[in-house]
């Protein structure tokens, strides 16, 4: 997204039901701050299109014709690393949840989510930090140590992480050297288990210390 006054928010829709598409650009398009500027039926339309739009989001669903939007999230993230993908799904299962948020999606939210949430979630999104829907907290990110075996240092840098700083203002706000944060977010990685940002940010918001 384009910074300065007045910036829209750039949204692709990925659906392969012309439907699902026509009733999200209903929903979304009288939104001042969106754009809607471009829409797939498949993954691997989405994937040519993305390079050429350049969106700021893209709110997929998990079933396509040609592969699911999990691995089509995942491609995107190596592809277009400054996209940021919102699920928006009829599945609440928490395996989805899970391999959706190991894909690097910053949210994931339910297809018959009142439309002020679908809105909340890509404003979160689209802000750098991520967003859940409420009957899903219960498949958000299970810590596989104590909070506690954080320290007081690494717990910092997972919230600033959280709430989508770069290594390098990491390290400017906490007055400390990029290799350090590096070392930092190794730490994290190495002691929860979770490798991507968005996975650390639902930890943080799983326990209160960012909000949604």
């Amino acid at each position: 997204m384009s910074e300065g006054g007045g910036a829209k928010i750039r949204l692709f829709l990925v659906d392969d039901h012309q439907l699902v598409r026509d009733g999200l650009r209903a929903r979304l398009g009288d939104i001042e701050e969106f754009e809607i500027v471009g829409e797939a039926a498949s993954g691997k339309e989405a994937l040519v299109a993305v390079e050429s739009l350049r969106p700021d989001l893209a709110l997929v669903d998990v079933g396509l014709p040609d592969m699911t939007g999990i691995e089509l999230t995942a491609t995107l993230g190596e592809r277009c690393p400054v996209l940021r993908v919102l699920i928006l799904s009829m599945y609440d299962s928490q395996g989805y949840v899970m391999s959706a948020m190991r894909a690097g999606a910053r949210g994931y939210v339910l297809k018959d989510a009142p439309s002020t949430e679908i809105i909340a979630a890509i404003r979160a999104v689209a802000a750098g930090g991520a967003y859940f829907s409420g009957a899903l907290t219960a498949a958000l990110v299970t810590p596989q140590v104590e909070d506690n075996a954080l320290t007081e240092r690494e717990r910092e840098v997972l919230i600033l992480v959280a709430q989508g700083d770069s290594n390098k203002r990491i390290a400017q706000k906490l007055d400390v050297s990029v290799r350090t944060v590096e070392t930092h977010r190794l730490n994290l990685r190495r002691k929860l288990g979770i490798e991507t940002a968005a996975g650390l940010a639902s930890y943080a918001l799983k326990r209160g210390w960012i909000k949604g």
